[in-house]
């Protein structure tokens, strides 16, 4: 409850409702998440390179990039497991991260749990870890078990579990107090496309319900498919962020998804076309720039191409990512060494 400015009178707080995210996002000013000119070495390897950061509140945030890129060491530095060598953190507006713990859930790389006790302690007991009564943290677990397909499991020892249900678990255990920061390291790394499914539609309830979801992968599909923004990580450094759909504006190029039946010869003009990817079913065209796709859908009629497909679509993230990075004089698979640090 707020209070007014001239009465001092208590005025009700605007109730969430699902859909409005957007909406909420445009009125907060303190982002989630702050990271100012981070940086940080391990020996004379460089993790993190000047990385700036600000993920909104109650967006869906991916940080991309291949494996070693710095992702895994900047969620570190952000949730202060780690501190950096230079820069400033800040979490719902606080340097104070250790205050904001109770707020945040953290899905780690690096699977861990305790083999030794039955799948409803240990939920129990994260929960308890995060300030919930024992009561309220059992019910969840059960209600949350349910969900996952899992309540005859309860009392099972963890230790018993396949490499699947352990994850289902870690997973549950991390949104059980219902943060409104959830942070995830690589959460969809060994799923099955089952359980894949089932992941984003418990994190997306959480988005719907307010909170702000921050993941790292290196899967950069995955990240368009789901997320709102994105910042892009190669050797250390950010080479692009913003809002996706920001990003693939900004890019402004002709990409035409195509197939066909032939020998494709009609794909080899240098002076139309500038780059050609072969995706099995389909291939995807980049356009010389200035160059008029009719010109282009014109070779191949008049070659006797048989087309089944003639697309413009817009360059995946996959497409902006390598072009940033080459812009910055890095390659993408020229990560730094993002070594592990124990917690």
């Amino acid at each position: 409850m707020g209070q007014t400015a001239e009465s001092g009178q208590t005025a009700p707080l605007p109730t969430w409702r699902p859909g409005l995210t957007a909406g909420i996002i445009a009125g907060v000013t303190t982002p989630a998440i702050s990271l100012q000119r981070i940086n940080k070495r391990f020996g004379k390897k460089t993790a993190v390179r000047d990385l700036d950061l600000e993920v909104p509140q109650g967006s869906i945030y991916g940080l991309i990039g291949p494996n070693g890129a710095g992702k895994t060491t900047s969620i570190r530095i952000m949730l202060d497991i780690i501190g950096p060598d230079s820069g400033s953190v800040a979490v719902f507006g606080s340097k104070n991260i250790e205050a904001e713990r109770g707020r945040i859930g953290y899905l780690p790389e690096e699977r861990g749990l305790y083999a030794k006790m039955t799948v409803i302690e240990h939920l129990v007991f994260f929960g308890e870890l995060r300030g919930m009564k024992r009561r309220v943290a059992r019910e969840e677990a059960l209600k949350g078990l349910e969900q996952i397909g899992l309540a005859e499991r309860m009392n099972d020892k963890v230790e018993s579990l396949s490499k699947g249900m352990a994850q289902k678990i870690q997973f549950l255990a991390t949104i059980l107090h219902k943060p409104e920061l959830l942070v995830l390291d690589e959460p969809f790394s060994g799923l099955d496309p089952l359980n894949v499914d089932l992941f984003k539609g418990m994190v997306l309830e959480r988005q719907r319900q307010g909170a702000t979801l921050l993941f790292s992968t290196h899967l950069i599909e995955d990240a368009e498919r789901l997320c709102e923004y994105v910042c892009m990580i190669a050797g250390a450094s950010k080479v692009l962020d913003g809002r996706i759909a920001d990003v693939k504006g900004a890019a402004g190029r002709n990409e035409i998804a195509i197939s066909y039946e032939g020998d494709g010869a009609f794909l080899e003009a240098p002076g139309l076309v500038d780059r050609v990817a072969d995706h099995g079913q389909y291939v995807e065209v980049r356009l010389r720039e200035g160059a008029d796709p009719q010109e282009l859908l014109r070779r191949a009629v008049n070659g006797g191409t048989r087309l089944s497909r003639f697309e413009l679509v817009e360059p995946s993230l996959r497409e902006i990512f390598i072009d940033k990075a080459t812009e910055a004089g890095l390659s993408p698979e020229d990560a730094s060494e993002d070594q592990e640090v124990a917690a």
